[in-house]
């Protein structure tokens, strides 16, 4: 599948997704609507039943009007006649249980006259009509007209507890984008990896083609009967035959020993190092484009010699190859605390900032096109970062492009206190 089609087809997706949660919340939010507005009617019949019995209880007849909303859960019902509070407290629960209103409310006793309230309570919704009574203890108002107002205080959890389906639709809804949404990362990520693996083999393709190319025809010129009179010629054509068969072993030898490590079938076996004898004798192999600045008082770590050397050459070795104008790298140590700092400093071409958290990824290397101009299969630096964390340190990349790259580790010293020696920078 091509990269435009793929792309047309997550854009597609997505599209629909946000189109499923938009419709399902237009429609969450119209059933809410729906059920408030049944609620408000339900609401004005019962406490209109409420009037009538109050009315009749003292033998007038009420208005048709009595029921004012002044708010989405807040009523005014006028009585116009004496209302005693515990019968009424009786009236308003039988009739909101009649209509199916099974919600906690709270209700208040009003003189029109002074528009004072006169009578409060709060009434839970565990109560039951039944064995409400009027109580002797409740003051009886009969000497001027009143009316109540009614407050529904969870109206919102009431009209949510009836819409019980859209809340089961809309969170099987989120689960699915939940789902679809991890199963487009895992995608995503596969579909990087396919492409990060496909410019690996194009790249060992190329470099592996390219000294069994060079091995053939030196072979071809070697089985000649011109080359035994041209000694001179003879030697150079060993000396090929010779230099791209160690470049062969080289890059054969770094794929498995990659696939050892990803298969965790490389072990640490930790001895007492001096950090600045094993930098020197880096330092050695690629003078003179490497010099030393080594500051720390105590060299001495627990480490793996063999792939902590490994880890200093490939750190040099990259900083040497990504390189446009003359080499020059930087060995330094320092201390920090309980820490031992060591850095690779160069003055290469840098990393740009959008590919330096990925740069410790197997099989990435920074984009210049399928095939690289750089020798390499984007495994060194996975190497390194494997056996930094195997050790239990702490590997930092800090890069500015154009100006060069830095690596720096922390390990962990010795508990020994002896001093390191100073050793001669090498220039």
């Amino acid at each position: 599948m091509s990269r435009r089609v793929f792309r047309i087809l997550i854009i597609l997706s997505v599209i629909s997704i946000i189109g499923i949660i938009t419709v399902q919340i237009v429609w969450v939010r119209k059933a809410y609507a729906l059920r408030e507005r049944q609620f408000r009617q339900t609401a004005f019949i019962a406490l209109q039943d409420v009037a009538d019995q109050v009315g009749q209880l003292n033998g007038i007849t009420q208005s048709c009007t009595a029921v004012t909303q002044l708010s989405p859960d807040y009523f005014i019902v006028n009585t116009d006649s004496p209302v005693d509070p515990g019968i009424l407290e009786h009236y308003i629960q039988t009739s909101l249980h009649n209509h199916n209103l099974i919600t906690d409310f709270e209700y208040g006793i009003y003189n029109c006259e002074s528009d004072r309230m006169i009578y409060g309570a709060f009434v839970s919704l565990n109560a039951n009509p039944n064995t409400v009574q009027a109580s002797r203890n409740l003051p009886k108002f009969s000497r001027s007209p009143y009316y109540f107002g009614i407050h529904f205080p969870s109206q919102s959890s009431f009209i949510a507890g009836h819409l019980d389906g859209w809340i089961a639709s809309s969170a099987a809804v989120l689960l699915v984008v939940l789902f679809f949404g991890y199963t487009l990362v895992v995608v995503l990520r596969q579909r990087k990896l396919t492409e990060v693996q496909r410019d690996f083999i194009n790249n060992i393709t190329h470099e592996l083609q390219t000294p069994v190319a060079t091995l053939r025809i030196a072979a071809d010129v070697l089985q000649s009967d011109a080359i035994l009179d041209q000694p001179e010629r003879h030697r150079q054509y060993v000396r090929v035959v010779q230099e791209e068969s160690l470049r062969l072993q080289k890059q054969v030898s770094s794929v498995l020993q990659l696939a050892r490590s990803e298969q965790m079938q490389f072990s640490i076996t930790a001895t007492e190092i001096n950090l600045h004898q094993l930098l020197t004798e880096a330092a050695e192999v690629f003078r003179p484009h490497v010099s030393l600045e080594l500051w720390a008082e105590n060299a001495m770590i627990q480490g793996d010699r063999y792939h902590l050397g490994n880890v200093i050459n490939n750190l040099i070795d990259n900083a040497l190859k990504y390189n446009t104008a003359t080499p020059h790298v930087i060995l330094e140590t320092h201390t920090e605390r309980d820490r031992l700092v060591w850095s690779v400093q160069d003055n290469g071409i840098g990393i740009a900032p959008e590919h330096q958290p990925f740069i410790f990824n197997q099989f990435y290397r920074v984009p210049t096109g399928n095939v690289h101009n750089v020798k390499g299969f984007g495994l060194g630096l996975y190497y390194v970062c494997k056996v930094i964390k195997a050790h239990r340190w702490h590997i930092s990349l800090q890069s500015i492009p154009g100006s060069g790259s830095i690596f720096t580790v922390k390990a962990r010293t010795t508990k020994q206190t002896a001093l390191a020696p100073k050793l001669p920078a090498v220039r």
